[in-house]
């Protein structure tokens, strides 16, 4: 039982800089891929954290770090 899911702490939220960055998932007009990540509000440059494949991935991400809002999409 050393290695069981039960015994297992949660990790805390990691921090992203709120001031500078927000979420946001982009998503492929012609393939329907999704990912997850963070766009710098000032330059609008996105950077993808994760593949998105199913609503699990996506509430993983928002876990992760401590989003509870809505996340838009940006195509």
């Amino acid at each position: 039982m050393l290695f069981s899911r039960l015994n297992r702490k949660k990790a805390p939220a990691e921090a992203y800089d709120r001031a500078r960055l927000e979420p946001v998932i982009r998503s492929s007009i012609c393939t329907g891929e999704k990912v997850a990540g963070f766009r710098e509000k000032e330059t609008g440059r996105f950077r993808e954290v994760s593949l998105l494949r199913s609503p699990a991935d996506l509430d993983a991400f928002k876990q992760k770090y401590g989003i509870t809002d809505e996340i838009p999409t940006i195509y």
